[in-house]
Order: C-alpha cells, then sequence, then structure tokens
C-alpha cells in the first residue's frame, strides 16, 4: 500500500486535531511538534513539545517519522532547513516560501498568469506614503508575513496612515461581490482532484460561515477550480491546498493560497465521502487521492469564543455534525471548533 507509516505534522491545533484522526482511519500514526498547547496531541499517537529553536528535538522528531508536513505555515527557516535534510516534507519548500510572505504569494500569482488586487511592497513606514499615491485609498495595509485571521491588518481610508509596525504590503480593495474558495489536492504522481467551491462569509476578519454549493454559474466555478490546478501544479504541490478567490465583475481574483487544509474544506466532512484531512493524508503518504464529489449540501459554521455557549442545544439537533477542538478558554475570537449542517 505505502511505505509511510508515520507521518510528522509541524503544528499541534485543530487542523492538526483532524489530519491525526484521518490518519488513523487509513491505519498511520501521526507524530506531532508542537511548541505551546497541543489539541492534536489528544489523538496523535506521539507528541513532541520543544521549541523550533531546539535542533536536538527537530532531529529526533524527523528521525522517528517517515515524511513531514504542517498544519501551518509559519515555521522557522532554520528548523526546516534541519528537518528537510532528514526527511522529505510535503507540501514542498516552496509552497511555504510563497505562502509565508504576501509579497512573494502575489508576485508568484502574476507571473503565473493570475489575477490579484493591485498591490505595493512597503518595507518601511517612510515608504507608505508613496504606496497609498500608488494604490489609492481606501486600501488596506497588510504584514508581509505572520498575518490571519484579521490580524496585522490596518485599513487605510480618509486621514492619517497607521503603520502595522512590519515590513508590509499596501493592497487596493476590490469590488467583489462574493468569495469562493477551492480546496484541491496533488499528488506525487500529478493526480488532482477538487472540492466544490464554497461560498464564504467573513465576519471581523474571521471565516463564519462556508455553504456548498456556493450558488454561482457552472463556469465561473469550473474557472475556479482550474485556477487551484494551474497554482498546484505550478508549485509541484503535493497535498492539500486552499485557494480564495474573489467574484468580481472582470472575473476571478485570487485573495491568498494555503498551503495546507484549510478552514473553508471542513464542510467536506459531512459533504464527502473522502474529506479533505483523509485527502491531504493520502496525498502526503503516497496514497491514490480519493473521490472528492459532493453528496450533499452543507453550511459549515465556525464556533468562535461565547459560541461555545450553544454546544447543548447543537448537540440535539438534527442533521448537524458537531466538531470541537478541545482547548481550554474560549476568548473572543478563538475558533473552539465548527459545525456543518447538512441542509441538502
Amino acid at each position: 500500500m505505502t511505505e509511510i507509516r508515520t507521518i510528522g505534522i509541524l503544528g499541534g491545533g485543530q487542523l492538526g486535531r483532524m489530519l491525526s484522526v484521518a490518519a488513523s482511519r487509513l491505519g498511520l500514526r501521526c507524530h506531532i511538534y508542537e511548541p505551546g498547547a497541543a489539541p492534536a496531541g489528544d489523538v496523535a499517537w506521539r507528541v513532541t513539545t520543544a521549541l523550533y529553536e531546539d535542533e536536538a528535538a527537530l532531529r529526533a522528531f524527523a528521525e522517528s517519522v517517515d515524511v513531514i508536513t504542517y498544519e501551518f505555515e509559519n515555521v522557522p527557516t532554520s528548523a526546516l532547513d534541519l528537518l528537510e535534510s532528514l526527511r522529505a516534507i510535503r507540501p514542498n519548500r516552496r509552497a511555504l516560501a510563497v505562502s509565508q510572505d504576501r509579497l512573494t504569494e502575489k508576485t508568484f500569482l502574476n507571473e503565473i498568469g493570475l489575477a490579484t488586487a493591485p498591490f505595493a511592497d512597503v518595507p518601511d513606514k517612510a515608504a507608505l506614503p508613496a504606496a497609498i499615491d500608488a494604490i489609492g485609498r481606501p486600501s488596506i495595509l497588510k504584514t508581509r508575513r505572520m498575518g490571519y485571521d484579521g490580524k496585522g491588518q490596518v485599513r487605510i481610508e480618509d486621514g492619517p496612515a497607521d503603520w502595522t509596525g512590519a515590513p508590509s504590503v499596501l493592497e487596493g480593495f476590490v469590488n467583489f461581490s462574493a468569495e469562493i474558495s477551492v480546496i484541491i489536492a496533488r499528488g506525487a504522481d500529478g493526480q488532482v482532484a477538487a472540492f466544490d467551491p464554497g461560498l464564504n462569509v467573513h465576519e471581523g476578519g474571521i471565516l463564519r460561515t462556508t455553504t456548498v454549493p456556493c450558488g454561482l454559474p457552472g463556469k465561473l466555478t469550473t474557472d475556479a477550480v482550474l485556477i487551484a490546478a494551474r497554482i498546484a501544479n505550478a508549485l509541484d504541490y503535493v497535498g492539500v491546498l486552499g485557494v480564495e478567490l474573489f467574484v468580481t465583475p472582470d472575473g476571478l481574483i485570487v485573495n491568498e493560497i494555503a498551503p495546507r487544509v484549510h478552514n473553508s474544506g471542513h464542510w467536506t466532512q459531512a459533504g464527502c465521502v473522502v474529506d479533505q484531512f483523509e485527502q491531504h493524508i493520502r496525498a502526503v503518504a503516497g496514497l491514490p487521492l480519493g473521490d472528492g464529489k459532493r453528496h450533499a449540501d452543507v453550511v459549515m459554521e465556525n464556533l468562535i469564543g461565547d459560541d461555545m455557549a450553544r454546544v447543548p442545544q447543537l448537540l440535539t439537533s438534527h442533521a448537524v455534525q458537531l466538531h470541537l477542538y478541545g482547548k481550554g478558554d474560549a476568548r473572543p475570537g478563538r475558533k473552539m471548533g465548527h459545525v456543518n449542517r447538512i441542509v441538502g
């Protein structure tokens, strides 16, 4: 079947948790490497709690697994250098390098012929006025690295412009009617399998719901899948890739890519026989990709902070699949779980 028996996962959050569960269904084991609290540790074969600067711990981790993947992008380069000298990393380092830096990401997308929002490099605060003159207002200033769920972002409208405090990219606002995302998988043999595009709704910079089907014309959804496939092939990608796109009057614009399983793909757990987590495990382990065909209409809703008060009611609801991440404090803005509602 496969020579790979143990998969190392960098990061121990909810994505690592669900990857570990998916791997166990295929008879595979997961070893989590996480410097802090690790919800994935509750369901994984093994957990290493150590800093990414701990070379001895990194080496021992790599030597205990057959292949390495990750559940978040911001792994230090020095740690990746050491790990890659010992085991294959899937998806590859190029995919990480592109997605870790918003300027690199947008440049790459333009180079392969894909449209993005207009953007300008803002290496320091002194460069911001010239960038605003070039891009205009309103616009949004985003840190080049480390930002997620609305963090590291500043809206620039009328009046003085705030600074993010780190090298950034200024993006022009896009006139879009909807945001959709495509979850696509690519195997080491080049086989590609895509899930149906989902319609995303954000609140406060955090994904609130993803609805499938997305309700958009078939030609547009086909174009979205083709865009995602172009990105995966250009990166010689292995694993699951998330691609967020804006629907505009002039066509689709790529917002960002995520080289991992993605929040907007959680609906696949209730809507497909092979979900995004199993698909990723299959790809990185060298197994054939599964059929991503949708068998049900689904609305995925994130449970954020105080939404946890709704859990007792959700437990008694019909056609609802509840996923809780085993986290402690339900702080504002913290993703505590999600719910998949089957609606058709």
